[in-house]
């Protein structure tokens, strides 16, 4: 699997960053920032999964960016079938441009199915995720970040998520 993902994020590195240099002159004056993350998972019990998490932001100052971001997840399988949507605001604050520490709200609306006892339910569920991680340029003023994130406010019994702890990659231009 690891074969796979690797060389998808490094072709949608290349497209990123190919976009992004034309045209694109080297004094940034805009402060709108733009970004987010997609991915997918397969597994056992025709287990498949589809997430998108798109980004707005609005540097602050050069090293504090402030925005909205959102997400969106569909999971099915033989047993369950689940679609989560999510939106809150974050806070980045970029060291050097190499590193950077982040945080960020998101209220989830939760529409699940279980198909084993019929079962349906739609649920909330708040997260704040606090974390950070390291960036590399991939073009005049985009980044690739990869991090990882904790959901301080995640309970092990009452909790739609496994755990609290998230890895992340994810595409900013206009830093």
């Amino acid at each position: 699997m690891k074969k796979f993902i690797i060389p998808l994020f490094l072709m949608i590195s290349g497209t990123i960053f190919s976009q992004v240099s034309v045209g694109t002159s080297s004094q940034n004056n805009n402060r709108w920032t733009f970004g987010g993350g997609i991915g997918f998972g397969f597994g056992s019990n025709n287990y498949f999964n589809l997430s998108a998490a798109p980004r707005v932001g609005y540097r602050l100052t050069n090293d504090l960016e402030g925005g909205v971001l959102g997400s969106i997840s569909w999971q099915k399988s033989n047993a369950y079938s689940s679609t989560m949507l999510g939106v809150g605001p974050f806070l980045n604050y970029y060291i050097a441009r190499t590193f950077y520490l982040s945080a960020n709200y998101q209220h989830y609306f939760i529409n699940y199915k279980d198909k084993i006892y019929d079962f349906k339910a739609n649920e909330d569920e708040e997260a704040l995720y606090l974390g950070g991680g390291y960036m590399q340029r991939i073009g005049n003023n985009s980044f690739m970040q990869i991090g990882l994130m904790y959901n301080v406010l995640w309970k092990e019994n009452s909790s739609i998520f496994s755990s609290g702890l998230v890895p992340n990659i994810g595409f900013v231009i206009g830093l």
